[in-house]
């Protein structure tokens, strides 16, 4: 018995197909988007600005992206699929950028929510950004968002 349990972990495990970079990025600005399990004509719209953006995409482009990562996001069942794409190919400066975006979709809607918080945290931890740039990336979308609405 010990053996067949043995037998089972030298199987090849199915490979995980492999996500671009701007996928990886939309899914997780889509998981912020459904953090607070409402989504909003707001957050969509800062969503696909953020795309355009950080990616220089044409706005059919993005909004084409978003509906793509949302089909992806309905499948996946963690956030490490796409943290592990943005951390291999992404700069520290790049990362920050995309912590930005998050921020920009959470503070979109009606203020920002605990469960939108919650997973901007869980985002910034897996891709190894210092506590102390998740709170810079935080305060400097937060003014700048308080500044639009003046």
């Amino acid at each position: 018995m010990l053996n067949s349990l043995f037998e089972l972990f030298k199987q090849p495990q199915p490979q995980r197909s492999e996500h671009s970079l701007a996928l990886a990025s939309a899914a997780l600005l889509v998981e912020i988007m459904r953090a607070d399990h409402e989504i909003d004509e707001h957050e969509k719209q800062a969503l696909v600005g953020a795309l355009q953006s950080s990616l220089g995409l044409s706005s059919q482009e993005a909004t084409n992206l978003m509906k793509e990562a949302i089909v992806l996001t309905d499948a996946s069942n963690d956030l490490q699929q796409f943290t592990k794409v943005i951390h291999a190919q992404c700069d520290v400066n790049e990362k920050f950028t995309l912590l930005c975006n998050l921020w920009r979709v959470a503070y979109a809607s009606d203020g920002l929510d605990k469960y939108e918080e919650h997973m901007i945290r869980r985002i910034s931890e897996l891709l190894y950004i210092p506590h102390s740039e998740f709170i810079r990336a935080k305060l400097a979308v937060r003014d700048a968002t308080a500044g639009d609405q003046r």
